[in-house]
């Protein structure tokens, strides 16, 4: 392994086994990201659990470009941390999900959410069953009272503001709704 490892103990002896078991799962760690620079890992005997004896405390402290990522486990005592091999065990796992959650912010392949499309009823033809929505870019589309969730085209008035769906090639004269949700402090948003 290139990555330097620093094991430290604290209030509790060291062991070899113990060392090969974490530097195995620090080495381990490189396939997640290649440009780990360092990995620090601090191994501790927390305070005695009235039920489950003594609990290990195992925090990972690893270098990457740009990033210093830490993982412990300062959460509900889990009972299997009696076990050292299982606490260190859940740390590098913890460590490892760290590190690709990292990595994919840096590859951007982070899941978006993409805007639903916004708009303003521009006009409305509540006797003709119809309306146009002006878009954020100013362009006016056509919608039905139809293409109005909930049956509330009855409810809307010029200058609600709206969610909506297009199909752009539908009409000849240019994109319509197919789905208008009204929105606002008078309407359900959904």
């Amino acid at each position: 392994m290139s990555t330097p490892i620093k094991i430290t103990f604290r209030n509790v002896d060291p062991s070899p086994s113990v060392e090969a078991d974490i530097r195995k799962h620090a080495e381990s760690l490189e396939k997640f990201d290649a440009r780990l620079h360092w990995c620090n890992v601090a191994v501790e005997v927390t305070d005695k659990h009235k039920h489950h004896g003594r609990l290990y405390s195992i925090a990972v402290n690893m270098g990457l470009p740009g990033k210093t990522l830490h993982v412990t486990h300062a959460g509900p005592k889990n009972a299997a941390h009696s076990d050292i091999y299982v606490a260190i065990r859940d740390a590098f796992k913890a460590a490892a999900r760290q590190i690709e959650d990292y990595a994919r912010v840096r590859r951007q392949d982070v899941k978006t959410h993409e805007t639903p499309n916004h708009g303003r009823v521009a006009k409305l033809f509540p006797a003709d069953g119809y309306g146009f929505i002006e878009t954020a870019s100013g362009e006016e589309v056509y919608f039905h009272r139809n293409s109005v969730v909930n049956e509330l085209f009855g409810k809307l008035k010029e200058g609600d503001e709206v969610r909506v769906e297009f199909a752009v090639n539908e009409s000849e004269k240019g994109p319509q709704a197919t789905t208008v949700k009204p929105i606002g402090k008078h309407h359900l948003v959904g």
